[in-house]
């Protein structure tokens, strides 16, 4: 038996199209998952809000910040006082409505005072707002609440 030299020749050519599918599914699999990476970042912790309407200025605004400090309409106010002072500004908001704005690390059971004191006020309904107190509004707020002590101490 003797083998014709076609069939000794030794099949040297790489067949690349299974390669190619595999490449192919690869690529797919990261476009689809490549997303979800960027939108893994842990050190944003602002909330986020996809849909909502803006806050209009004429409603009461209770403001919280990461002291738990409570300012309403950016005066400052003792949690004893503001039952009362909501009582005084029913009249500011037309739909009895109140807005909550806290720092981030504002403890839930601040918020659920204020949704008591509200309730008690008078008032029918609270928002909590979107976004966050910001730390440039709590120094201000701060601010002005210290400029009003040492006007009171003097």
């Amino acid at each position: 038996m003797s083998i014709s030299d076609n069939e000794k020749k030794l099949f040297n050519e790489i067949n690349i199209t299974p390669l190619t599918d595999i490449f192919l599914v690869l690529l797919i699999i990261m476009m689809v998952l490549a997303p979800t990476f960027s939108s893994m970042d842990t050190s944003i912790t602002v909330p986020e809000v996809n849909s909502g309407v803006n806050v209009e200025n004429k409603q009461v605004v209770v403001s919280v910040t990461k002291d738990g400090m409570l300012f309403v309409n950016e005066s400052q106010v003792s949690g004893a006082q503001l039952e009362e002072h909501l009582k005084s500004l029913l009249e500011l908001s037309p739909d009895k409505s109140v807005v909550v704005k806290a720092d981030e690390k504002t403890k839930s059971s601040k918020i659920m005072e204020i949704m008591k004191a509200a309730q008690v006020s008078g008032y029918e309904k609270l928002t909590v707002a979107g976004e966050p107190l910001n730390k440039k509004k709590q120094k201000e707020l701060m601010q002005k609440a210290n400029e009003k002590t040492q006007i009171e101490e003097e």
